[in-house]
């Protein structure tokens, strides 16, 4: 991984050591705070690009059946059956039907998913930079022993403090990262054979994407289906970015599937 190193560290202290503790108090609070999070569990937000086309009227069509797209994947293969799995739930959510006799089926449903070539991209990284800062001298009066009458005698003498740590500013640095784009399209046509060499008729689309540095296309699977539920049969009007959780209630709707 290639680093670009640009330091935006604040380079005076305060000089008010009430102002420094009040801010350490305050990074401390903000950690406490990430780890109850940490302790209550963590959920994966993913930023999900939705693009949508329809005809007019296409909500009237509610019956469908699938066919795989992809031409990677066996219709026969678990990865594809749970692929399909997840698609028919999302179409659920939106009052279709998977037509007992696919011949009588209102849409024909093309499922392709996948993931794309490596892409490199830059991001800025920022963390937290922390001095340790020398113990603060001052003086104090001490007790060195007793006069022949029994009687305590004192000096004063100098002590320090322990060292102590604290919070200097902020690190900020560039890193190149590579990222992976999983996807999953649903094209739907008419379910009606074609005419004089024309394709059967378009319906609705739905392109759904996400970027992250894994390859796991199974685990954001239900995350993309998900996004899909509030598209299908509409017109996003261009593409839409939207933010899905993995503990959403549409993505774990898709999960427990139908």
């Amino acid at each position: 991984m290639d680093c670009y190193l640009r330091t935006t560290m604040k380079s005076d202290l305060p000089s008010d050591l009430e102002s420094i503790r009040g801010r350490l108090s305050c990074a401390l609070v903000a950690l406490l705070a990430a780890a109850a999070l940490g302790f209550a569990g963590c959920a994966n937000t993913y930023a999900v690009k939705v693009d949508s086309v329809a005809k007019p009227k296409a909500e009237e069509s509610i019956s469908y059946r699938i066919i795989n797209k992809n031409p990677a994947v066996s219709d026969d293969s678990l990865r594809y059956k749970e692929a399909a799995g997840f698609v028919r739930t999302a179409l659920s959510g939106k009052g279709l039907y998977e037509a007992p006799d696919a011949e009588k089926a209102d849409l024909v449903v093309a499922l392709d998913y996948g993931i794309g070539p490596p892409k490199s991209r830059s991001e800025v990284v920022s963390e937290p930079v922390y001095v340790n800062l020398p113990g603060q001298m001052r003086t104090e009066r001490v007790q060195v022993g007793t006069d022949r009458n029994g009687n305590p005698v004192y000096q004063t003498v100098t002590v320090q403090d322990p060292p102590r740590t604290e919070f200097a500013g902020y690190r900020e640095y560039l890193v190149t990262v590579t990222v992976y784009e999983k996807y999953l399209r649903m094209n739907a046509t008419e379910n009606k054979p074609a005419a004089e060499g024309r394709p059967s008729s378009e319906i609705w689309t739905v392109d759904v994407t996400s970027e992250g540095e894994s390859r796991d296309v199974r685990k954001t699977l239900p995350v993309l289906a998900a996004a899909t539920i509030d598209f299908v049969g509409k017109d996003s009007k261009g593409q839409k970015t939207i933010r899905i959780k993995d503990t959403d209630k549409d993505v774990a709707f898709i999960k427990k599937g139908m």
